[in-house]
Formats: structure tokens, sequence, C-alpha cells
């Protein structure tokens, strides 16, 4: 638990102070945590990033990364638009299988594009969410936050039905439900100081569907860690695992809230 709470606060000094500030920093920043999440991912799968698949891969998360106010630049230098680059570069890593004779497969180009995806659209997301404001991304990060901490204590203190037990048997029923009590009170709290809400009903509701879709991104990742038999995503945070462990849940929040028309 100390290791846990040392790791925790050296991130949080290092993650928060790019937030506030935006811009270039925080995206760059956003684009590394992204490659170890890539990484992390082909390597549970015993793929190298640091190949030509994974090279093509890696371009795929960038592209879909890539924020909105640089699109129109970048599909004017490369005569592109954003998704003609997506499909260039999945007929390229096409074309890879049949250079490598199969030595990598279709299964692995589907792996690989589908990790892209799944790592590049919710931190695009977050990106783009701090267009908008600290506002925003602060209830972002804390329906994520406060759902994870109230799952964590309700579910210790007094779970006793297991919430999914195939997929990861700490998790409880009443866990569940406490943390999507502790994000509508916490996120109705932060409302008060920072407005962000036209409605207030509106509000709780897409914060309970955020809570409880942060979670099933949890369970997402347990169920990947589990087929794969790892215990964590990677050693980047000690007492933590690795950047998917701990952006898990971002990755299904972010793009909720923009789908909902919420944010932005």
């Amino acid at each position: 638990m100390k290791q846990r709470i040392i790791t925790a606060i050296v991130a949080l000094v290092f993650f928060v102070p790019l937030i506030i500030i935006g811009g270039l920093p925080f995206i760059m920043m956003i684009f590394a945590i992204s490659t170890i999440g890539l990484y992390e991912l082909l390597r549970m799968r015993n793929m190298s990033l640091f190949s030509i698949g994974g090279l093509l891969s890696w371009l795929l998360l960038l592209v879909i990364l890539l924020p909105s106010r640089w699109t129109e630049q970048v599909e004017s230098f490369l005569s592109l638009e954003k998704l003609e680059m997506i499909y260039v570069l999945i007929l390229l890593l096409l074309v890879y299988t049949v250079i490598m004779k199969n030595k990598w497969t279709f299964e692995d180009i589907a792996f690989s594009a589908i990790s892209a995806l799944y790592v590049g659209i919710g931190f695009y997301y977050l990106i783009e969410t701090r267009l908008f404001g600290l506002e925003y991304i602060g209830y972002a990060l804390l329906i994520i936050w406060s759902t994870d901490s109230g799952a964590y204590f309700v579910g210790r203190k007094i779970g006793k039905r297991k919430l999914w037990p195939d997929i990861s048997p700490n998790k409880t029923i009443e866990g569940f439900i406490g943390g999507i009590i502790s994000a509508v009170v916490i996120t109705l709290i932060y409302n008060m100081f920072y407005p962000i809400a036209t409605s207030f009903v509106s509000f709780i509701i897409i914060t309970i569907v955020a809570s409880i879709v942060g979670q099933m991104g949890d369970l997402v990742e347990s169920a990947l860690k589990r087929f794969y038999n790892v215990k964590d995503s990677g050693k980047l945070l000690p007492g933590h695992g690795g950047v998917l462990d701990r952006f898990d849940s971002l990755l299904f929040v972010l793009p909720l809230l923009h789908f909902v028309q919420f944010i932005g």
C-alpha cells in the first residue's frame, strides 16, 4: 500500500501540472503515454513495437490521436484525410503479411489495429476534452478516480457478492454500486464549485452511466490480462502496474462523454 501511495503521488506531481499547462506539452505527454499503452498491449501477444508491423501500428495510433486543431494542416500537407490515412496504414499492414509470408498474420493485424483504436480513441478524447477547459477534464477524471476509490473501499469493507468472478475475482457488486454512489456525490460537490451541467437530472444520469462504463472498461482490461495470462499490463508504475492498468476506465469514459454531447 505504501508503494502504491508513493507512486500515485509522484505520478500526480508529473501528470497534473501538464494537464493544467495544456497545449503542446500536454499533447506530447498523451502521445508518450499512448505509445507505452500500445507497447503493453502488443507485448501481451508477444508482438514487438520495435518491428515493421509494430511501427505501422504505432503510426496508426498517432493518426488516431491527431488533435482536431492539427488535422486540417496535416491533411493539407499529406493530401489525405484522416480516415484515408488510417485506411492506407491498414493496407500497409495487410501488405506486410505478404512480405513476411504469413509470419505476421491476419490475426496479428487485427490485434494491432484494434489495439491502436482501443488506446488511441480514449486518449484522443482526453486531448479534445482538455481543449474545452480544465473544468471538463476535472469532471471526467473525478468520475474515474471517485468510482475506483469508492468501489475499492466499499468492496473491501462490505463486499460479499462477486461481480464477475471469472474475469476479476476481487470485484464485488457492493463495490460496483459503491463506486457509482461515490462518483455521483463527488461530482455533485465539484459541480457546485465548477458548474458544467446544463441540467441537474442529466448531470446525475450521465455521471451514473459514465461510472458504470468506466467500471466496464476496467473489466475489459482484466479480461485481456486474464486471457493472455499476465498479472499487470506493465511495470511502469510500481504497485499500480502499467499504463493500461491505470487508464483503462478513462479509455471508455472520455469517448462516452463526447458521444452523449455532454462535453463539447
